[in-house]
């Protein structure tokens, strides 16, 4: 398990290098300014009508063509 200032560190970089550093800026005030509820936003939006194994299946397949981005 990675530490939370490496997490932190590795978080702050996808979101500079995918975004840009002015939008990742936005994205974290628009996060932090208003009431967000991760848990309900993961069921409803991003696994929405997936089962579990289809989750684990498409988090395999991620790191079967992704290994230098799976954990170790």
């Amino acid at each position: 398990m990675t530490n939370n200032a490496v997490l932190l560190d590795k978080g702050i970089k996808c979101l500079t290098e995918s975004m840009g550093l002015l939008e990742a800026e936005q994205f974290i005030y628009v996060l932090l300014s208003q009431p967000f509820d991760y848990t309900e936003w993961r069921r409803k939006y991003l696994f929405a009508g997936m089962t579990v194994d289809e989750i684990s299946d498409a988090a395999d397949k991620y790191c079967a063509e992704n290994p230098e981005k799976a954990a170790v």
